[in-house]
């Protein structure tokens, strides 16, 4: 059961998706599942699993790639 304070975010949420043009509906959906996704932490054995399955597909990147925006952005 939804506790009263739950219910008023979810109706917010909706207000908001509604008060928000159609045409930006995809680029919402999208926002809200990538925040869902940074947000609930998979098992450490599922990350694991994943990043194995990544490095042997070869979808890896140089670490100085990696840290390429990260340096830059520290030195401003």
């Amino acid at each position: 059961m939804m506790s009263s304070q739950g219910l008023a975010y979810e109706e917010q949420l909706v207000r908001e998706i509604h008060e928000t043009p159609r045409e930006y509906w995809p680029n919402l959906l999208q926002l809200i599942r990538l925040f869902r996704e940074s947000v609930i932490l998979k098992p450490a054995e599922a990350s694991f699993r994943q990043g194995w399955q990544e490095a042997m597909a070869g979808q890896t990147l140089p670490v100085s790639e990696l840290w390429e925006g990260i340096s830059s952005s520290c030195d401003a």
